[in-house]
């Protein structure tokens, strides 16, 4: 970009010294070629300061475009950070249920072995008894 505009300047520069010597050796009287040099010059300076503007504008749409784009892509990771830890948390607490239900489930069918063995002792027992 700045190469184009340095081109630019250099051939605004050479048509504006060329228009300058054209008028200089035209046979014109000194008051109309001053005057048309002045307005050739007047009409170089506001094509060149109307491709400035332009340029800017240019510049400053396209920066804005590319901020507008970053955000969004920022935004975009930023959200997708929110899913993915959202995810993350429900399969963490959907494990941590699981591993629960199966420790309740394990603990119920010990304490059920505890209290048979429990009971079959009694009884062994209880029969030893009444038999002796």
């Amino acid at each position: 970009m700045k190469d184009q505009a340095k081109i630019i300047a250099a051939l605004l520069v050479g048509a504006a010294a060329g228009a300058a010597l054209g008028l200089l050796l035209a046979p014109e009287k000194g008051n109309e070629l001053r005057d048309d040099i002045a307005d050739y010059i007047n009409d170089l300076v506001d094509t060149a300061k109307n491709k400035a503007q332009t340029t800017a504008s240019g510049i400053k749409q396209y920066s804005s475009d590319a901020v507008e784009r970053a955000k969004s892509k920022f935004n975009g990771t930023v959200s997708d950070l929110y899913d993915y830890k959202d995810d993350a948390l429900e399969a963490a607490k959907s494990k941590a249920r699981a591993a629960t239900e199966k420790a309740q489930h394990v603990a119920e069918e010990v304490v059920d072995d505890a209290k048979s063995k429990v009971k079959t002792t009694a009884n062994n027992w209880n029969n030893t008894i009444q038999n002796a």
